[in-house]
């Protein structure tokens, strides 16, 4: 089996991640890296032993021997990239989110539609142990009809203020990732959103009219209600949890624990607990890129679609827009 020859674009800590996990996957070949830091993208290139570097992505999508693009640049970049993928064959993968813009994600929708383009966005917690497991046993009917779903998502820091300011906000930026999930889990669609929140902490975020704490409560067109809960203020660590309430019982999904160890000591008992992303999603993150390659060989459909991408940003841009207007938003049909 020939290994399929990749360029990653984009070296911030993800794409960091992202490329070290395709050096290691057998199927993948780490053939090219590109950011418009030469600095950055030269390091990169001695560290892991990739072939070559560039600074400009059109390298990339000029070179025919390769297959796949990972997209892990700012988003404000994703739909010019995403454009020349579709325009040069490639497969892509892309991180959440797919657009900031719900006109850009639409129109990607429609071009990868068109040139049959083999697109997976980033939405790393369907490929999760634990959240892949709950999917399973809510398929399974353990806990009934799924008819709740509760979401938190709290960073242990705020991200700097020059990525706030491109972010989208925390509704795009942060709690879409639990509009994805809820949508999988329960296995429905949101029909309406209303957002609440304020900042708390980070003064600085006014300034691009974001926040640091919110909370959006949905209604899905099955009958079943949620509410997700975003932060940028758990100082104490990186807390991921969700649970999904059936007619017949609940799962509860995560755990702040990160090693599974207690320290016992006159003052109590006591567990580390997780410090970032990359800790918590190490698996998922290497689970969904080894998924990704097996589709490309196979050409199959990936699991998260780029359809999945445009409704988990629509639920996004409408929970700020309830945020923004005070009203609750129902979701077009």
């Amino acid at each position: 089996m020939n290994k399929i020859k990749t360029a990653v674009l984009g070296l911030g800590r993800l794409g960091y991640w992202h490329a070290v996990n395709v050096s290691k996957i057998r199927g993948a070949e780490l053939s090219i890296v590109c950011d418009m830091n030469e600095e950055t993208a030269a390091k990169l290139t001695q560290e892991l032993e990739v072939p070559s570097y560039t600074t400009n992505p059109d390298d990339v999508f000029q070179n025919d021997d390769i297959r796949a693009v990972i997209i892990s640049s700012p988003t404000s970049t994703h739909y010019e990239l995403l454009k020349k993928a579709a325009e040069s064959g490639k497969a892509v993968f892309v991180e959440k989110p797919l657009t900031i813009d719900l006109d850009e994600a639409y129109s990607i929708q429609k071009l990868m539609k068109e040139k049959n383009t083999l697109c997976q966005v980033g939405f790393m917690r369907r490929f999760d142990p634990a959240y892949d497991a709950a999917k399973k046993r809510i398929e399974a009917g353990d806990i009934g009809q799924p008819i709740y779903y509760r979401g938190i998502s709290r960073d242990a820091h705020a991200p700097h203020e020059a990525f706030i300011e491109h972010s989208g906000g925390i509704f795009v930026d942060v709690s879409i990732h639990d509009f994805d999930i809820a949508r999988y889990l329960m296995n429905a669609e949101v029909s309406s959103v209303a957002a609440h929140g304020r900042i708390l902490k980070h003064s600085f975020m006014e300034k691009y009219g974001d926040i640091d704490q919110s909370l959006a409560y949905l209604e899905f067109d099955s009958g079943a209600a949620g509410d997700v809960e975003s932060s940028r203020n758990a100082y104490y660590g990186y807390d991921i949890r969700a649970e999904v309430i059936g007619t017949e019982g609940s799962i509860f999904i995560g755990d702040l624990r990160h090693r599974n160890i207690h320290i016992l000591t006159k003052s109590g008992k006591t567990h580390d607990l997780l410090p970032d992303f990359p800790v918590r999603f190490v698996d998922a993150y290497t689970i969904e890129l080894e998924d990704f390659f097996r589709i490309v060989q196979l050409n199959e459909t990936p699991r998260v679609t780029v359809h999945d991408g445009v409704k988990a940003l629509e639920i996004a841009l409408a929970a700020r827009q309830s945020f923004q207007t005070g009203q609750k938003i129902n979701m077009a049909k």
